[in-house]
């Protein structure tokens, strides 16, 4: 039903905290990113990239029984988890939007934490996000680092630059006569309102729903949302062999944490995002670029 292709370059990662120490930092949100952008020197920025992976473009096609046939072969181009800073400096931002760019998609989806700590990095982010291009425009939802920092401003320096936010809203696409629904919700831990975004949504209509945390599969389930696109999990970011990462290790631990997936008639892609937290370390978990495009079930 599904097909994906991999295509990525890499860099050799270094592991520079134990697997315990780094889950601790990672579930209490550890940074340290609280400081202005003329504070980090190009040198440290180089040397920090080193220890990071290059973009992974994942293609992969999710087959939706309700898709209007305007919408057949209709692709997304999902980015996610920029954590813009010391981290992802600029350069490497720019060639992540012009990445985007090159697969020439129809619909860019934003799924969060465009930022880590610093108010900082709010208007670049955005500024460099503005150069994001596609038929139908590019749309973000808002991840938990963005309300730490300040939702209002994150929410407004993207719309302020054509990138439209849905906060716990829906917004209608339209080709050649026909509707797709996307939806986008607040963050998980932000008083998300499904009900809210879904209001005025036929139910058995042809819907995708972003949002930053996967944690919602299941409420999306049970609304019959026929397709979710979060971030949020990095992936793990750091994967050891036999020890796994910070979500676990087995296929039932990693399930809507990494992906694709599956609950009932709701599907899900959880990308593992471009950006890094607590260290700038990627280990056998690249960074990701989800190329998806959307196909009849049958």
């Amino acid at each position: 039903m599904a097909v994906h292709r991999h295509t990525s370059r890499r860099r050799r990662p270094t592991i520079a905290a134990p697997l315990h120490r780094f889950a601790d930092l990672w579930r209490k949100g550890g940074g340290v990113e609280d400081y202005a952008l003329s504070e980090m020197r190009d040198g440290h920025r180089r040397s920090l990239r080193r220890m990071g992976s290059e973009f992974e473009i994942t293609e992969r096609t999710i087959c939706l029984d309700v898709l209007p046939d305007a919408f057949h072969g209709f692709r997304i181009v999902q980015l996610t988890d920029v954590h813009y800073g010391v981290f992802l400096p600029e350069d490497m931002l720019r060639q992540a939007v012009q990445m985007v760019n090159e697969l020439e998609p129809d619909l860019v989806a934003l799924t969060g934490d465009f930022v880590t700590y610093s108010r900082a990095y709010i208007e670049p982010v955005a500024e460099i996000l503005a150069g994001i291009e596609s038929r139908h425009g590019a749309y973000a939802v808002l991840g938990n680092h963005d309300f730490r920092v300040g939702a209002e401003q994150v929410a407004g320096a993207l719309e302020e630059r054509g990138i439209e936010v849905l906060r716990n809203r829906h917004t209608k696409l339209r080709r050649r006569g026909q509707i797709l629904y996307l939806a986008g919700i607040d963050d998980w831990n932000y008083r998300p309102d499904l009900g809210k975004a879904l209001r005025g949504i036929p139910r058995n209509a042809s819907t995708i729903l972003l949002s930053h945390n996967p944690s919602i599969i299941r409420a999306a389930a049970r609304a019959n949302v026929p397709l979710v696109l979060s971030g949020h999990t990095h992936g793990g970011q750091v994967n050891i062999p036999l020890l796994g990462n910070i979500w676990g290790r087995s296929p039932e631990q990693l399930q809507y944490k990494v992906g694709w997936a599956r609950l009932g008639q709701t599907q899900i892609y959880v990308s593992r995002g471009i950006g890094t937290i607590v260290v700038p370390v990627r280990f056998r978990c690249p960074a990701e670029i989800a190329n998806l495009t959307l196909e009849h079930a049958s």
